[in-house]
């Protein structure tokens, strides 16, 4: 049997652990009218009221599902008035939202409930909602997870806090079962309401806390505190791994918009548990439909990745992500690949800029006389290239690749298939799109660049003007 001040005491330590409040906070009170909540209302009335100055509102919700919910309502408000904190109602035709939704009962009532206490704390200022989940309910939890075949994440259970629409959800009774705050109701003469839909198994949580965890209680009697320290711990290492996982997206992760690249040797450098994290945590960058990935395609992914052999696939991950490898980088899309659109710009004559918005790149166009520092300064570099003003035939044609495009290499004999030049360069066919083609008046490509330049209209000694053309990012 547990004393009141034991119970207070056991409260405020798990708050100051888990900084679950400060002095003058506002915390709304999620109160059904079962003597889990009813408990919760009275002992941080209790908190402040002699040990820590908190402002508390009681928020309740009637679902409509039963005739007794209009007495239990009423049963909370007298509560609530009778330790004077204000009291907060919302009423609901669950069964109504059901069939809008295609939702079931409790995950209807659940979605209304913590819209409404959420609701409630942003119009009253409150920093947080507080629930009465106790110990029981999170031995329920652990053991559906694992039953579910969880990872850490799922066997880390409910969390003390986490925030939800810029408000915190805290549970200060994670570490009180449930017989515990009965009998505190009960010494203490709190009035409370039984919900007769508890008891029905038909409900997943109810059959497991009504039959499997009894079942498995006469083998391990201590089972529901094996299972509550069990979430402690994977919660504790779960954030450990959280942290070490954003660091290492941080350092080997390229972010684009709707792209994560990353290089193969980098990733294979990391252990295991960080590769699958790492994974998990791209998909969720790259996604807001967030549910849990299941491990066959992350480890998936991962086995892809590792693979020794240079190769090319993709992988449709769902939820509108694919992920890609060619050759020794993996992107990561939020979208199935798709080939660029194609596109041509026609240069009749010389102009200073060109704006590729297709693919975000400007071709920047300098004419100098031979010798001048300003093209001096541009030679050399991938995304440059230097050409003859006199012996290019305009117009100039900038557009993206067709089949069968061929370029007279410089230095080469003879053309060669620019296919065949992305392949021997292991140019990532998801970047292939992305390289323009420089073509003269004839038709000829002149430069593809950070790639090949061709024979035309090469820069010698009898070159008076030099066009220097550059492409770079917009």
């Amino acid at each position: 049997m547990v004393e009141w001040n034991e119970l207070v005491d056991s409260v405020m330590e798990a708050a100051a652990e888990h900084r679950l409040w400060g002095p003058r906070d506002a915390i709304v009170v999620a109160v059904s009218g079962g003597p889990d909540s009813v408990a919760l209302l009275h002992v941080l009335h209790e908190i402040s009221r002699s040990r820590m100055p908190l402002t508390l509102i009681c928020a309740h919700v009637n679902h409509g599902f039963r005739a007794e919910s209009a007495q239990e309502a009423e049963l909370v408000r007298r509560t609530a008035e009778a330790l004077g904190i204000p009291f907060e109602l919302a009423e609901f035709d669950i069964p109504s939202f059901m069939k809008e939704s295609g939702l079931g009962p409790q995950e209807a009532a659940r979605e209304k409930r913590y819209r409404f206490l959420i609701d409630t704390a942003k119009r009253r200022g409150a920093r947080s909602v507080a629930l009465a989940h106790h110990a029981d309910d999170q031995a329920e939890t652990v053991l559906m997870r694992l039953l579910r075949g969880s990872g850490l994440s799922g066997l880390a259970g409910m969390r003390w806090a986490r925030t939800e629409k810029n408000v915190e959800l805290i549970r200060p009774f994670l570490r009180i079962n449930k017989a515990a705050l009965m009998d505190v109701c009960r010494q203490r003469g709190y009035l409370y309401a039984e919900d007769p839909s508890n008891a029905q198994t038909k409900y997943r949580r109810n059959a497991v806390r009504l039959e499997v965890l009894p079942f498995l209680t006469r083998y391990s009697p201590r089972l529901s505190r094996s299972l509550t320290q069990l979430a402690e711990i994977a919660g504790a290492e779960d954030d450990f791994m959280e942290d070490a996982a954003a660091k290492c997206f941080a350092e080997i992760a390229l972010q684009e918009q709707g792209k994560c690249t990353l290089d193969r040797a980098a990733f294979a450098a990391v252990h295991s548990a960080l590769q699958r994290r790492l994974i998990k945590l791209i998909l969720n960058y790259l996604s807001a439909d967030t549910p849990e990935t299941d491990f066959p395609k992350i480890e998936a992914v991962r086995r892809g990745i590792l693979q020794d052999m240079p190769t090319a696939w993709s992988l449709d991950l769902g939820r509108g992500i694919t992920c890609i490898r060619q050759y020794n980088t993996i992107y990561f899309l939020s979208a199935p690949l798709d080939h660029q659109a194609s596109y041509a710009y026609c240069l009749p004559k010389l102009q200073p800029r060109l704006e590729l918005r297709e693919i975000n790149k400007a071709l920047v166009m300098t004419l100098a006389e031979r010798g001048d520092e300003t093209v001096l300064r541009g030679e050399g570099g991938r995304m440059s290239a230097r050409f003859d003003y006199k012996e290019l035939v305009f117009p100039l044609t900038i557009r993206s690749r067709l089949p069968g495009d061929t370029i007279k290499v410089m230095g080469l004999n003879g053309s060669k298939k620019v296919k065949d030049i992305y392949i021997d360069d292991k140019i990532p066919s998801t970047e292939r799109s992305r390289i323009p083609l420089v073509c003269d008046g004839l038709g000829n490509i002149v430069w593809i660049p950070g790639i090949r330049r061709s024979v035309h209209a090469a820069v010698g000694d009898h070159t008076a003007s030099v066009l220097l053309l550059s492409l770079e990012d917009l």
